[in-house]
């Protein structure tokens, strides 16, 4: 053990170092590390978890690329009917990262009831789609299953639900109009199979999820055509390269479009999370480290005559600087033990009990969802530690401007 370890443990272990005079100014650096991770940590774990949640509401409706004929047009309705006999259906074995693959279509249509109206598209999929994102939407009733003969079970969001009066197992009428506006319309009688809600308004507003067979059959497509291909990846952080090789093995009569593009205002958006988690975290290092530089310079006023004794003794100055950055560093551990036990409850409440709503017309999620991970909370620790003692270097200098003499006469 080194004598300026032993000097920085004896300080502050001794009863006079917690009843000095600097010991309010020592409790306020520490409350202010313990705010400072709580904030940073908070504002961390909803901000990606706010980037998280819409991300996923937004892929659960379109997958993560989305493969469509060149003639398209730019409408959600499907117009041109696509072959299932692709070489990247229904396994996309050409490209790494590729999970799912999935054949749907959709068509706008009426719903009409005794009171009612609503414009909405049908969405059209079957045994292929990939229900694994509206389990966790789902409210009422069951998922449909397409899987067998054709059925009019149908699943309806809970914001088209209260605005047509809708119950599980309430059936209605839905009109599509044809190409010819002489001839009479297609009407299909559908019985409501369960209720989502995915927090995502602008979505929930517009689909109601059917199956595709009905599509096909108005639309007099083969039973092997769809309107479009919906495509998940693995890893969303490789999103442009998976994309890219997406476009590149597939046929040139195709087009592809990742999630990005297609919503592109609302990943903008939610990258600008980013930069506010990064101004979070420099604003509450630099309080932290503020706090932690007065409480510093307080213990060095504090214990000018020993500084002054250890100079006499033959101490060098960054032996002394030591000793006192050995202390501070106590006292920033202190604070992020507090901090982390405090931060990690608040987030783990709201995880559990959702104690903090939101309003879903503006952040599209019903209350604050939180991200936590060991990964991000231990690298926020071990930079908030380090910055903080970097900080605290250029204060202790002014331990080498202690005159031994004056020091010891120091009262």
């Amino acid at each position: 053990m080194n004598y300026e370890f032993f000097i920085a443990k004896r300080i502050i272990g001794s009863k006079a170092y917690k009843s000095s005079i600097s010991a309010p100014i020592i409790k306020i650096g520490i409350a202010a590390i313990a705010i400072g991770i709580v904030v940073m940590m908070i504002a961390i774990a909803t901000g990606i978890g706010l980037q998280q949640k819409i991300r996923d509401k937004v892929v659960a409706f379109n997958g993560h690329v989305t493969i469509t004929k060149y003639d398209s047009n730019n409408s959600q309705e499907s117009v041109s009917p696509i072959s299932k006999n692709q070489d990247f259906y229904p396994e996309f074995k050409a490209v790494t990262g590729v999970s799912h693959v999935q054949g749907v279509a959709s068509k706008f249509g009426v719903i009409r009831t005794e009171t009612d109206f609503e414009g909405v598209y049908l969405k059209g999929v079957g045994a292929d789609y990939n229900w694994s994102y509206f389990k966790e939407f789902l409210l009422e009733g069951e998922l449909p299953d397409y899987t067998q003969n054709r059925n009019e079970e149908v699943l309806v969001s809970q914001y088209l639900a209260n605005r047509l009066h809708f119950k599980v197992g309430d059936k209605f009428q839905m009109v599509f109009a044809k190409d010819d506006p002489e001839k009479i319309p297609n009407i299909i009688t559908y019985r409501v199979k369960g209720i989502y809600n995915s927090g995502f308004q602008d979505l929930d507003a517009q689909y109601i999820i059917g199956d595709i067979r009905h599509l096909q059959r108005i639309n007099r497509w083969e039973k092997d055509q769809v309107g479009h291909f919906e495509v998940f990846i693995s890893d969303y952080n490789s999103l442009d390269e998976t994309a890219a090789q997406i476009h590149q093995n597939i046929s040139s009569l195709l087009d592809s479009e990742t999630i990005t593009d297609r919503y592109y205002s609302i990943f903008e958006w939610i990258k600008i999370f980013d930069k506010n988690i990064y101004g979070i975290i420099g604003i509450m290092i630099l309080v932290a480290g503020i706090n932690m530089i007065t409480a510093l310079l307080v213990l060095i006023l504090e214990r000018t005559r020993m500084i002054g004794v250890l100079k006499t003794l033959g101490s060098s100055n960054w032996g002394i600087r030591k000793i006192f950055i050995y202390n501070a560093a106590y006292l920033i551990l202190l604070g992020l033990f507090w901090g982390n036990i405090l931060g990690l409850g608040l987030l783990y409440a709201q995880k559990y009990f959702k104690l903090f709503p939101l309003d879903p017309s503006v952040y599209y999620v019903s209350e604050a969802p939180v991200y936590i991970s060991l990964g991000y909370i231990i690298a926020l620790n071990i930079g908030t530690l380090i910055l903080c003692l970097l900080m605290l270097l250029v204060p202790s200098f002014i331990i080498t401007k202690i005159s031994p003499v004056k020091a010891i006469r120091f009262d």
